[in-house]
């Protein structure tokens, strides 16, 4: 009768396990991160935008977390570097365009863990077919990809990321021509992914094609022409970037709310954590109405209205006392310790501590949290700064400039012989932080990741 037992027990012990583990699966939250593309913090309603109209954001915002202090990188790829691989650049950015290959990103950590991943929308970080699939996401819909979305046409180049795009799904090409809006292309695909992975643990990754330049007509604009094949010049082809730009702005709000109502009808929105953010400044020539100011965008700047960005977290399930507003500091390199702990992933081996879990902080104890400082690494210029000061200075640390801040957007540069006394240990600090991370430069970099990017002679 033993061998019966024996088979018995281990039987149930198997069961028990597997019950467990069913109910681990079960528990995992759906990620949805959502970067919009040069669209700075002013860009929102609920930032205090006076032109642009974000209702879908701004009820995220009253139902989960708006914060006041995120910050990107001046420009869009060495932003998805840093977002995707939760690192500063100054360790593994080797040129734009390109994503080392032998990096490690937050996709990678998550379908470890038994999620489903997805990326849509502007990729940008490599050409090979297998490019988003070897960074760990097995479905995508690309703008960007393996080819640079642009064609001739009558012997002009035309921008085709809009108005009928060219887009790559899981790396093969497909030209849209009866009228189709890339952005709409995109979301159609992620709320597809949404239903057909609603019974399991997902991520999607969502950088957005809107609201970087041409700014020209969405299909809720008046002026909107299906038959166009996209602008002939790079900032757009009409003569209203202004109003484009708010066009699109909303544009970009309503695919998040077409987002929001396929998780509900999926049935998953409780508990699925929404993560909206920009990946940089806005762009010029856009000036936006801001609190009784105008912010002229800084697109590529290691300024405020190059780097603040905004970012809202909602999440109806796990969110602790919503419909706060935090000044916690918070950067991108933050993203992956956040994702990874919220899934239950493990961070990759030997990674960097570059970013801190923002998860005490959705928990409601931010005290937990410890960010006093980031780091930003641009064009020959690198910048540390706090909430209250700024410290940018050449790669080499020469040419040191220390800015204090009085909110958002309110910079003042200060003379050496007029800081006090607090205003010079920071500068200090700061400047020891930047000589320790020069010694870091391509320090996780793959060898031909570290070729590529000693070829390099600019950061950028």
């Amino acid at each position: 009768m033993k061998p019966p037992i024996v088979l018995l027990i281990c039987t149930t012990f198997l069961a028990c396990l597997n019950f467990a583990f069913s109910q681990l699966k079960d528990g995992q939250p759906n990620i949805i991160l959502i970067m919009a593309d040069d669209m700075g913090y002013e860009a929102l309603s609920s930032n205090g935008s006076e032109s642009c109209q974000s209702p879908n954001l701004d009820k995220l915002a009253k139902g989960g977390i708006r914060f006041t202090n995120c910050f990107s990188n001046p420009i869009c790829t060495p932003s998805r570097t840093k977002i995707m691989t939760g690192q500063y650049n100054v360790r593994n950015y080797v040129k734009f365009g390109m994503l080392d290959r032998g990096q490690t990103t937050f996709a990678h950590q998550l379908k470890q863990a038994g999620y489903k991943t997805a990326i849509a929308g502007k990729w940008q970080l490599g050409n090979q077919p297998d490019s988003p699939q070897h960074f760990g996401f097995e479905k995508s819909c690309l703008w960007q990809h393996t080819r640079g979305g642009r064609s001739n046409e009558n012997g002009k180049r035309i921008d085709r990321r809009f108005v009928n795009p060219m887009l790559e799904f899981n790396g093969k090409e497909k030209d849209f021509t009866s009228g189709e809006y890339g952005p709409q292309v995109c979301t159609d695909f992620v709320c597809d992914f949404i239903d057909e992975n609603k019974k399991r643990p997902f991520l999607v990754y969502y950088p957005m094609i809107l609201t970087h330049c041409p700014f020209d007509p969405t299909p809720d604009s008046t002026d909107w022409d299906p038959k166009r094949l996209g602008s002939t010049t790079y900032k757009g082809d009409k003569n209203d970037p202004q109003r484009h730009f708010i066009d699109m702005v909303n544009f970009a709000d309503k695919m998040v709310g077409q987002i929001i109502k396929q998780l509900e009808k999926s049935g998953v929105r409780e508990n699925t954590i929404l993560i909206f953010t920009g990946d940089n400044g806005t762009d010029k020539p856009i000036v936006t109405p801001w609190k009784g100011t105008e912010v002229v965008g800084g697109k590529g700047s290691m300024s405020d209205t190059g780097t603040r960005v905004p970012l809202i977290v909602n999440w109806p399930a796990g969110i602790k006392k919503p419909g706060r507003v935090t000044d916690d500091l918070v950067e991108f390199t933050d993203m992956m310790p956040t994702l990874c702990e919220l899934s239950g992933a493990d961070l990759p081996k030997n990674h960097p501590a570059d970013g801190a879990s923002i998860v005490p902080v959705l928990q409601n104890k931010r005290d937990v949290r410890k960010k006093d400082w980031i780091y930003i690494w641009y064009r020959n210029q690198v910048m540390i700064r706090n909430k209250k000061y700024s410290l940018l200075a050449k790669q080499d640390g020469s040419g040191a400039t220390l800015t204090r801040y009085k909110g958002q957007f309110n910079g003042k540069e200060l003379i050496d012989q007029k800081m006090n006394k607090a205003e010079r240990t920071t500068k200090e600090e700061f400047e020891d932080i930047m000589a320790q991370m020069s010694k870091t430069r391509l320090s996780t970099a793959s060898e031909e990741g570290r070729i590529m990017g000693l070829k390099n002679k600019s950061n950028r």
